[in-house]
């Protein structure tokens, strides 16, 4: 009975083990996926970045097939756990071999969450119909989209050009997901601007005095925080980059242009709301 054992033992690797590469395929070089999605000819023409992307905008108008249920969890935690938000993408690059989103549903949320806002925004600032209008335009194809794509492009050059481990070269940071990270980043700040700050505009923070630019300026603080620490969660979270930890050096002139503010005078609200009645006229 004991000589058979290695046979039984060879004989399960064979039959268990082998399969369970083919689950994981990033785990190995060698194995059925290589490196950040290169696989072998038969499937390498449906994971292609186009092809990839076709199926993202394919799905954009079936929502019934977009779980929104998670992408509300998502835009939950990251508020209060962004940590388990990118966990999320790790069990998708394992399952799926790509880091980045392939459903839709988050986008759609956040387009909502961006017009429900902005009209708050034009009715707090007292804007017409067609004012309104012209401010969701600029906010949804501007703000959002035009710098989302603009900044996305720009962090995926950079961690690949220069954040790469050099024993890594196989992989690369997909364009999708430096977008989604942006994405990611990017809800919070919405929120804080374009929703809780609502409330204190007209009675604190507009108010030209301390107290007021004191609260819009701690509030425009905390938004611009949660984006570059939820973006350097974003790329930190990439196991073959390395000195992410550089991402989170903005927070040095951050803070310094925070108190410089405070000493000058200067509403960072204010002139927000004056760019955008001037944008809309």
């Amino acid at each position: 009975m004991e000589s058979d054992l290695p046979f039984l033992q060879n004989t399960c690797k064979r039959n268990v083990f082998l399969p369970s590469r083919k689950m994981l395929p990033s785990t190995s070089v060698n194995s059925l996926v290589q490196g950040n999605g290169v696989l072998n000819s038969r499937d390498a023409a449906r994971h292609t970045a186009g092809a990839k992307r076709y199926k993202y905008l394919r799905r954009l108008f079936r929502f019934r097939q977009m779980d929104f249920e998670f992408a509300a969890w998502q835009m939950l935690y990251l508020f209060t756990s962004p940590q388990r938000v990118y966990r999320n993408f790790h069990y998708r690059k394992q399952t799926k071999d790509q880091w980045a989103r392939d459903d839709p549903a988050f986008l759609v949320l956040l387009s909502i969450w961006l017009c429900v806002s902005t009209i708050g925004f034009g009715f707090v600032l007292d804007m017409g119909f067609f004012e309104t209008i012209k401010l969701l335009l600029w906010v949804v194809l501007i703000d959002c989209v035009g710098v989302g794509l603009l900044i996305a492009t720009l962090m995926w050059f950079i961690s690949n050009k220069y954040l790469v481990k050099r024993q890594s070269r196989d992989y690369d940071v997909e364009w999708g997901y430096a977008f989604d990270v942006h994405l990611n980043a990017f809800y919070p700040l919405l929120v804080i601007l374009h929703f809780i700050q609502l409330f204190f505009i007209n009675h604190v923070i507009l108010t030209d005095t301390f107290i007021g630019y004191l609260v819009g300026n701690t509030l425009w603080l905390v938004a611009v925080g949660y984006y570059i620490y939820v973006t350097f969660l974003g790329y930190s979270a990439l196991p073959f980059l390395k000195n992410t930890v550089i991402l989170l050096y903005p927070f040095a002139p951050l803070i310094l242009l925070y108190g410089l503010s405070l000493a000058l005078g200067w509403n960072f609200t204010h002139t927000l709301c004056s760019f955008y009645k001037y944008r809309v006229k």
